[in-house]
């Protein structure tokens, strides 16, 4: 990773020209997904303008509206709250929105998003180049398009286009990013017509050459059109565009008339992650770069898993790409731009990219975010740090994301707040967490680290290596007007059927690394905790199986996530026993019965439980009657993920 010790980003943060525009920096907010904060007819309400008022104030230089579905039946539409632009009747959303970003001095510019393969939400059935079948089975099943249709779809995003400007944006924006329709037709795998807008390379982007014609021509040409094309599909599985016909098509895009490429990378079918945590910040980078060279002259727009301003100023110092495109890492901190300029980096948070955005838009739920509880309830008073009108004494028991979560929102509001951690350092399980995750555990470090430094900045006192008895509590009570209990959870080895005194490890202690691990390794519990021990100590060389009462592995872990934990068991060589119930523990060995009754010995040198898991609750019991007010937050109320701790916390101190 680039060095995050704050320095001046004279190359990010210089003015520059974009066509008769005047730029604030080279930071571009990318439409990033949509947000489900909509109806499901297509009309922009509150709680987006909400949103968009925030994004407005990023400090962006340039802003991309999320992406409208430009056509009346709806073909286009990816999801059921999607925004629409096939009408004058959706403007004044879209006019609130453009006078938000122009009152605070940036570039508008509205994408238009037809979501061909992945379209049809409400219609049953998507429209596409060829009727190549889905490979995941929730799309709706594909029809071919008539050259009529072609041509009215070219049409239909024209006039989207017009509107836009008639709105007071800027520019537009076509995209490609994910599969959609602007992809279908330039990709082999889904382009499989024998007419003039298929076969070769030149036909497959017919269709792209006429709709960035159609809409230059419907918008003018004083108003930029930006394009997002692929640097890589991914979909070689499937027989998609290879990277070099990728670079292909991005070279007749800019001979066909584009003002600026945005690069992106992947497909939703793509069997291989592109901008989760299992990539490695910068990884793409290349494709930006050979982009950029191919097109010297062509301002190009780079983020894809690029979530650090350091990283972007060195590469548009080195020439790789000129605008940086980013989205999630503003999802997570809507000041990261602000705090990268005021070179204040160790105050931002930091997108983890644990999808939980893509997790839930994918099932049609608005899109939230796991490091900032805020995102999407920016109407919401509830949801904002306000000066409280009581000032109070807060104690907070654990230094996990709920703890410090509920502490700086609490001392935010002007409260004094004191904090009790039972070991040596702030950051609770996720430490652990981060310890052992084979991803890139510096993303999750980079949350513990921003706790510390806040805990400093705000004048938090934390007493560390104090775990609070009754007996401490009833002497100091007194100094406090309210608790928050953030004890996490814990394993409860008691609930096991354990006999003989075997041995068997908690989870949360081998994590930490206060137990070390020997020989060949039993993990009990297939869940997130199991899976990231087992990770680790395999690729560590240990001899490791998971036993889990479920069939499949992994029940408790994102959706967007999952999958890549059933990879790396794959990759790993890690041994699964699933669809068991565990008999009896004795020394080194399990004994399991799977449904159809049949027994089963796994032997193991150790033995590890990560399951049950259960919250850590004794204190609520002891303090009940000692303290004004009682709150609990975290797995210590309901064991969850690191998205409902760090939401419960913030919450919680947001009312205390």
């Amino acid at each position: 990773m680039a060095d995050r010790s704050s320095p001046s980003l004279a190359k990010l943060f210089e003015e520059t020209k974009f066509g008769r525009f005047t730029l604030s920096n080279r930071v571009k907010y990318g439409a990033c997904c949509v947000s489900n904060f909509n109806t499901t007819d297509g009309f922009i309400t509150p709680r987006e303008l909400a949103r968009t008022k925030v994004i407005a104030g990023t400090g962006c230089g340039m802003i991309t509206n999320q992406g409208a579905y430009p056509d009346p039946l709806g073909e286009g539409k990816a999801y059921y709250s999607q925004i629409a632009l096939y009408d004058d009747k959706f403007l004044p959303g879209f006019e609130t929105i453009a006078g938000y970003i122009h009152d605070n001095g940036a570039v508008a510019i509205q994408q238009i998003l037809h979501a061909g393969r992945y379209g049809g939400i409400d219609l049953g059935y998507c429209v596409q180049p060829s009727e190549v079948p889905q490979t995941l089975p929730h799309f709706r099943p594909p029809r071919e398009m008539t050259k009529e249709q072609i041509r009215e779809c070219i049409a239909q995003h024209a006039a989207a286009a017009k509107r836009a400007i008639k709105a007071g944006f800027d520019g537009v924006e076509l995209t490609s990013f994910m599969g959609y329709l602007l992809a279908n037709f330039l990709s082999s795998f889904t382009n499989q017509r024998t007419d003039e807008y298929g076969g070769s390379i030149e036909n497959r982007a017919r269709f792209m050459r006429e709709l960035i014609s159609e809409t230059k021509e419907a918008i003018g040409d004083a108003q930029p059109l930006i394009v997002r094309l692929n640097g890589a599909e991914l979909m070689d599985q499937w027989g998609g565009n290879s990277e070099d016909e990728c670079f292909e098509t991005i070279r007749i895009a800019a001979t066909s008339g584009m003002d600026m490429l945005s690069v992106t990378v992947g497909w939703q079918e793509a069997p291989e992650s592109s901008i989760g945590r299992d990539v490695e910040p910068g990884h793409w980078n290349r494709l930006a770069r050979r982009a950029k060279e191919m097109l010297p002259g062509m301002p190009v727009a780079f983020g894809v898993r690029l979530p650090d301003p350091v990283m972007a100023n060195a590469c548009i110092e080195n020439g790789d790409f000129d605008f940086w495109e980013v989205c999630r890492p503003l999802l997570a901190d809507p000041e990261l731009v602000h705090k990268a300029r005021e070179e204040r980096l160790n105050e931002a948070k930091v997108c983890v990219g644990s999808l939980n955005c893509l997790s839930r838009m994918f099932r049609d739920l608005p899109y939230s975010c796991t490091i900032n509880p805020a995102l999407g309830h920016e109407v919401e008073p509830e949801y904002h740090v306000t000066p409280a009108v009581v000032k109070k004494r807060v104690m907070v028991i654990g230094a996990g994301p709920a703890g410090m979560e509920a502490a700086i929102a609490a001392r935010g509001r002007g409260h004094d707040v004191t904090i009790f951690e039972k070991s040596s350092a702030i950051g609770g399980a996720l430490r652990s967490y981060a310890a052992n995750d084979i991803a890139h555990p510096e993303d999750l470090a980079k949350i513990v680290s921003y706790y510390e430094v806040m805990a400093d900045k705000l004048g938090i006192e934390v007493r560390l290596n104090t775990e609070p008895t009754p007996k401490m509590m009833r002497g100091m009570l007194h100094e406090f007007d309210a608790i928050v209990i953030a004890t996490g959870s814990l394993v409860d080895l008691a609930a096991l059927p354990i006999t003989g005194g075997a041995l068997v490890l908690d989870a949360f202690e081998v994590a930490a690394g206060r137990i070390k691990v020997d020989g060949s390794v039993a993990i009990l519990g297939g869940g997130k905790v199991g899976l990231t021990l087992a990770e680790k100590l395999r690729s560590g060389g240990r001899d490791v199986t998971i036993i889990d009462a479920h069939r499949r592995l992994g029940f408790d872990v994102a959706p967007t996530w999952k999958w890549r934990h059933t990879s790396w068991i794959k990759e790993l060589g890690i041994g699964t026993v699933t669809g068991v119930s565990i008999d009896e523990i004795s020394t080194g060995r399990v004994q399991v019965t799977d449904g159809d009754g049949n027994k089963q010995v796994i032997e193991a040198g150790t033995i590890i439980a990560a399951m049950p898991i259960r919250p850590a609750q004794a204190l609520f019991q002891e303090t009940q009657w000692m303290i004004d007010e009682l709150h609990g937050a975290g797995d210590a109320l309901v064991v969850g993920d690191l998205t409902q701790a760090i939401h419960s916390g913030y919450r919680l101190g947001c009312r205390i």
